[in-house]
């Protein structure tokens, strides 16, 4: 049977802190602000659960979080499956995202790349690609320190080994800069 308290308690000390670093949601909210409102783009990226926040976070800031606002300018570079098994036949999976970044990435957008452990290679190359380029960059990931983290410009590091923990904070995390999009563009 599931330890429900357990499960519980974890699941608090890896919200608790996100919390503990509002100040760095709230950076990354105005940097993401800023990019949008300069006509610049959010590019996502992360494999697997990260795969499928990089794509829910796009939607939402393409589609709507919650009030009626003019679509913002976001891809995930997770969603095409002939570029990513071409890619991946032809080269490696390695470069699968920083060549999307080489292709689609211009100085101004934003990168946000997803990674539970912050070791995963293909997402560390493509926020290298995504600075050499000029790109603002913010690392999600779970128990710092972490190379991930370490290189990016920003980074909410979850307190978690736990891959489910980190993956429920990364989305609290996703949709309180929502919150603040939200705001920033209502009026739009």
């Amino acid at each position: 049977m599931v330890d429900f308290a357990s499960v519980e308690r974890a699941h608090q000390q890896a919200i608790a802190s996100v919390f503990s670093q509002s100040a760095t949601v709230g950076a990354v909210t105005d940097a993401m602000i800023h990019a949008l409102n300069s006509g610049h783009k959010v590019l996502w990226c992360g494999n697997g659960g990260s795969a499928a926040e990089a794509q829910h976070m796009s939607a939402e800031l393409m589609v709507r979080y919650v009030v009626n606002r003019r679509p913002l300018a976001s891809i995930a570079l997770t969603t095409d499956t002939s570029l990513l098994t071409a890619h991946s036949n032809d080269f490696d999976f390695a470069s699968v995202f920083s060549r999307q970044i080489a292709a689609l990435g211009q100085a101004g957008d934003m990168l946000v790349a997803i990674s539970t452990s912050g070791h995963s290679v293909n997402v560390l190359q493509a926020l290298q690609q995504a600075k050499q380029q000029g790109l603002v960059t913010f690392a999600l990931t779970g128990q710092g320190p972490n190379p991930l983290a370490g290189q990016a410009d920003f980074a909410i590091c979850v307190d978690s080994t736990t891959t489910a923990r980190i993956q429920e904070a990364h989305t609290l995390v996703n949709h309180l800069i929502c919150e603040g999009l939200d705001l920033a563009f209502n009026h739009n």
